[in-house]
């Protein structure tokens, strides 16, 4: 792990969230939008959804077809509409329009599962979280930081076990990215990777 870390901070010493967002409220939209869509194309979006619902208050009140208008070039703006809007209203009706920040709270919002739940609180309140995505579900594995593993859980319980508490914001961010930029899923660029000496796939895969 030390080898990793040192190579992960050589690459990127401060990694951070691609989504733009300026409170925990415009990130918990941003996150629920992304699910199954690119940061770029969410970052293109939220300018627009965001001066027309700027806060929690305004969205609880918007209709799903008004919300679907604004993000419809996303992908399922059908279900994120709905997810959106009910989500914004339990807020309100059940924090007092406060997004929560424990992830046990957040993941009773609807249209918030527990990966969503683990980047709201690890990003906007500072928790010690290890969301799993596909990109970290994936890269985790490769690398032989998880065993092999039916679901994101098994792999976060896993990545728990390993690494420190106090580096989990920094290993979540670095293995999202590493998964986008350079252990892609149908064509990892193992010519370019700076960790092959220290990845399991790299090493079965040139035997």
């Amino acid at each position: 792990m030390i080898k990793i870390e040192a190579a992960f901070k050589a690459w990127m010493p401060l990694p951070q969230t691609e989504l733009v967002h300026e409170n925990p409220y415009e990130l918990i939209v941003a996150v629920i939008l992304s699910a199954q869509c690119t940061d770029k194309r969410v970052n293109l979006i939220t300018p627009s959804f965001f001066e027309r619902f700027p806060d929690i208050y305004s969205l609880a009140e918007a209709k799903e077809e008004e919300v679907f208008e604004k993000i419809k070039s996303c992908s399922y703006p059908n279900n994120k509409s709905r997810h959106l809007v009910n989500m914004a209203k339990y807020v309100v009706e059940n924090f007092g329009g406060t997004i929560p920040s424990s992830v046990d709270d957040l993941q009773k919002l609807p249209g918030v599962g527990r990966k969503t739940a683990n980047v709201v609180a690890g990003v906007a309140f500072g928790k010690n979280t290890m969301p799993v995505d596909t990109h970290v579900f994936r890269v985790a594995q490769r690398m032989g930081l998880a065993r092999p593993s039916k679901t994101p859980l098994e792999v976060e319980k896993q990545l728990l076990e390993i690494i420190p508490e106090e580096k989990l914001y920094y290993f979540h961010h670095w293995l999202i990215l590493f998964g986008r930029n350079v252990c892609q899923a149908r064509k990892p660029k193992c010519h370019e990777c700076f960790i092959s000496s220290n990845c399991d796939f790299y090493s079965n895969s040139v035997r």
